[in-house]
């Protein structure tokens, strides 16, 4: 049975994410292949993959090749270091789906790059990114950023489980 993941901000290639965010890698290349190597520890080739932006920063054929080892349907919504190559590259990059914009996935999660405003009285969880490190409190957020996630996809369930419940592994 297929699932569904989420994730964000792997930046892929970027040498200086390593020290802004105390990620546990020597260099970009070892970045590189553990991310990989822990996104298909977790992801088959049946899932779907919900990227929420800041993919790479390696050139068209270098994130070619990134995408086409990583299993699963990718679809990626564009994080504000997406946006500079547009739409047409990350296609051609591999991503089977790109949006510009934030997506409504199941009628309940609200998935976009950046946090969106939301409170309690709003009928939407904000599944997000580029925050990186930081967390927001309570269960209108929720940050797949790969700090958060040990660099791979997060189960929908695990995030459905722990905004109904308010437990279990954030």
């Amino acid at each position: 049975m297929s699932k569904v993941f989420f994730t964000s901000d792997h930046h892929f290639g970027h040498l200086q994410i390593i020290d802004f965010e105390s990620r546990p890698f020597a260099d970009a290349e070892e970045m590189d292949r553990e991310m990989i190597s822990a996104w298909n520890s977790a992801v088959d080739s049946g899932d779907t993959v919900f990227h929420l932006g800041d993919f790479s920063f390696r050139t068209l054929e270098e994130t070619r090749h990134i995408v086409s080892a990583l299993n699963g349907y990718k679809i990626l919504i564009l994080g504000n270091h997406d946006r500079g190559r547009g739409r047409a590259w990350w296609l051609e990059a591999g991503f089977d789906e790109v949006s510009e914009y934030p997506l409504i996935y199941n009628e309940f999660f609200f998935l976009s790059h950046e946090p969106m405003y939301m409170n309690r009285h709003m009928p939407y969880v904000n599944v997000h990114g580029h925050i990186h490190g930081q967390k927001y409190e309570g269960i209108q957020h929720f940050n797949v950023c790969v700090e958060h996630t040990g660099y791979r996809p997060l189960a929908f369930e695990q995030i459905r489980d722990y905004v109904t419940t308010g437990a279990g592994e954030a």
